[in-house]
């Protein structure tokens, strides 16, 4: 069966569990078959090149690891998968029996990486797993699954590992979850494996972001899973051991994707309400940016500049103050107000340059 299908149409979630490197036979083969007991668990993983940001890190242990993981997952009936990054990768993991190949999220960010390991594989009948790039660009992603799907790869899934941002408070790589939902309005047919490791890199908060995950419907995880993660040879405050994953998989809510006729009904009333409200919102969004084309006039006549920067700083905070009485974050009022002023700033912009045309280089 197509691997992608097989996840698809599996009960949730579609579990990829294992070490985030492969630090000895005896480890890999501890690791996977402590897990393959667990039902969820349906790929085994292990890191054999690892891409570390500094020198004299741990790099992983290369071709030597390889026959480890393979043999975890005939001992344990189960196909195995690993990361790989350039053409030989892709031919020493073939030759070793690797069943399901994934593209780490620093190689995705470089077509020219992406286009290697495509050629690599063209004429090769093996899934291919593709990690969002680390940068958050929703086309490098959806370039990504095409430069595959170019040379005869279609057995594709997708895996969210979050986005890097400088120093966090709370995660490791951020979610951005509205990319990986874009993803999925987009390209339907390819599943969405989540992989809270890696955006939480704290193992407490691994419960938080895959429940977070199958709430969005995502038809998968991949946690990285040791025999004891306080020893592991690299991230390991992310890993842990075959109880902690059996725990997380335990307390997941897994919601049903089928409606009801009857919650169909009440829904689609709702929804209706909805739509008349975002039909009022979308009518007083144009009205605004009709009185923002009054205010750039009024501003060319006066030759006053479109941005000032002191009222808008007091819009800002006496939104952000009054967002409770909205029942909206702060994070959604600044992100909304951002894009008005944007939008705002663009029809001041025609309205003062006329001779320019609009932001985009056409003429309005």
């Amino acid at each position: 069966m197509n691997f992608a299908k097989k996840i698809k149409e599996s009960n949730r979630p579609f579990t990829v569990a294992g070490p985030c490197s492969a630090e000895s036979e005896e480890q890999v083969l501890d690791i996977c078959g402590q897990i393959s007991k667990n039902d969820s668990v349906q790929l085994l993983r292990a890191g054999i090149w690892k891409p570390r940001t500094r020198p004299n890190s741990f790099e992983g242990l290369g071709a030597i690891a390889l026959p480890w993981l393979v043999q975890a997952g005939n001992e344990n009936n189960l196909p195995v998968t690993t990361e790989v990054a350039n053409k030989k990768h892709v031919e020493l993991a073939l030759k070793a029996g690797i069943d399901v190949l994934w593209i780490g999220a620093r190689t995705t960010v470089n077509p020219f990486a992406v286009q290697e390991i495509a050629d690599a594989v063209k004429g090769v009948d093996i899934p291919v797993m593709i990690k969002n790039p680390v940068n958050p660009d929703l086309q490098l992603w959806l370039g990504a699954f095409e430069r595959f799907e170019n040379v005869g790869i279609t057995d594709l899934s997708a895996i969210h590992r979050g986005f890097s941002m400088y120093n966090h408070p709370k995660y490791r790589n951020i979610p951005n979850w509205e990319i990986p939902i874009a993803l999925k309005e987009k390209r339907p047919d390819i599943p969405i494996i989540c992989d809270p490791s890696h955006i939480t890199g704290n193992r407490d908060l691994l419960l938080e972001v895959s429940q977070k995950s199958m709430d969005l419907n995502f038809e998968g995880l991949m946690i990285e899973t040791h025999p004891d993660p306080s020893e592991a040879w690299s991230d390991a405050a992310q890993q842990v051991n075959a109880a902690g994953l059996a725990s997380i998989l335990n307390q997941l809510v897994l919601r049903s994707r089928e409606i009801s006729d009857d919650v169909q009904i009440v829904l689609e009333e709702m929804r209706s309400d909805i739509k008349l409200l975002d039909d009022q919102l979308f009518d007083l969004l144009g009205a605004r940016m009709k009185l923002s084309e009054e205010v750039g006039r009024l501003k060319r006549e006066n030759n006053i500049t479109i941005l000032q920067q002191e009222q808008w700083t007091k819009v800002i905070a006496e939104r952000i103050a009054a967002r409770g009485d909205y029942r909206l974050t702060q994070n959604f009022v600044r992100q909304f107000m951002d894009a008005i002023h944007l939008e705002s700033i663009r029809h001041q912009t025609k309205v003062m340059n006329p001779e320019r045309g609009s932001s985009n280089g056409k003429k309005s």
